[in-house]
């Protein structure tokens, strides 16, 4: 970032002849350019070629013909601490305002500052350069925050955009998702095919989880759904593959809030009469997608 004090020592050190007052205050946008960092290619005639940004050599060069051309001024830079890219600078006279033209190399949209000259600029042609400016401050602040800035704000969103060779090794080791049932994870008969988790073992009937082949899943107070398949694991107690609740146990789990089956003492009701059958196989669908089969001991 260019300072007051940064920008006048860049006039001094270079010394230059003003013809005019647009001259001054076009030299002080390319000292702030210079006080920033940025290293001058090509100035004058040569920055005006409708090529000058790929044209123009990466050597620095001198201040030679910077104002030849009236009422106009044109300069190239490149910061090599920030970017690659030159950047082309166009000051433009009209009436008592200096428009100020900023394009990045591949960029399509420029910045732009307008300039009132008589607020920057004494009358005095005299030697000290310190004299021949006024507000010198506030422009610099103004070619900060409307060029500078956003050049530097450019650079770090281009560097940003591309991951680094790290970012990508460690995108491409990371292990695919699979299906999130330990107990009774589904096969599929398709190689690289990924089964989105199916809710039922794990989002409760107060905060349900997401739903069929919803990512993520997740679990909450150690709650179960009544959304559930005629094959769910929890039908045949957990992984022990045998039929009841888990840890193995026949009909309802000891100290569970459980609503009966139907009236108490009525045949056909007892709870161990609705458990699950034998686990199935492997393969097909997800177990929490088939459909009930044909039989009285399914709801």
């Amino acid at each position: 970032m260019a300072t007051e004090q940064s920008v006048m020592a860049a006039i001094r050190a270079a010394r230059p002849s003003f013809r005019t007052r647009y001259d001054k205050v076009s030299f002080a946008v390319n000292a702030a350019f210079v006080a920033a960092g940025y290293v001058l290619h090509a100035t004058g005639p040569s920055a005006f070629a409708d090529d000058a940004l790929s044209s123009s050599s990466a050597d620095e060069v001198g201040l030679d013909n910077w104002n030849d051309v009236e009422d106009n001024y044109a300069f190239v830079y490149s910061n090599p601490d920030k970017s690659s890219k030159k950047v082309l600078v166009k000051c433009l006279v009209m009436n008592d305002k200096l428009l100020v033209d900023v394009l990045k190399e591949g960029g399509s949209k420029p910045l732009h500052l307008e300039v009132d000259v008589g607020e920057y600029v004494e009358e005095n042609w005299g030697t000290n350069y310190g004299t021949q400016f006024k507000n010198l401050g506030k422009l610099v602040t103004s070619v900060n925050k409307e060029i500078l800035d956003k050049l530097d704000d450019a650079s770090a969103s281009s560097s940003s955009s591309q991951p680094s060779s790290s970012e990508r090794t460690s995108r491409e080791d990371r292990p695919r998702l699979e299906v999130d049932d330990p107990q009774n994870p589904y096969i599929s008969p398709y190689p690289g095919f990924i089964v989105p988790p199916v809710p039922g073992s794990g989002g409760s009937d107060l905060f349900p989880g997401p739903g069929a082949g919803m990512y993520p899943s997740r679990g909450d107070f150690d709650g179960g759904s009544m959304f559930v398949g005629p094959n769910d694991p929890r039908f045949f107690g957990g992984g022990t593959g045998g039929p009841g609740f888990p840890g193995g146990l026949p009909g309802v789990p000891p100290g569970a809030r459980f609503d009966p089956y139907g009236p108490p003492g009525v045949p056909g009701f007892e709870p161990g009469r609705f458990v699950g059958g034998p686990r199935p196989p492997r393969g097909g669908p997800h177990p929490d997608l088939q459909h009930f089969h044909d039989g009285s001991d399914f709801i």
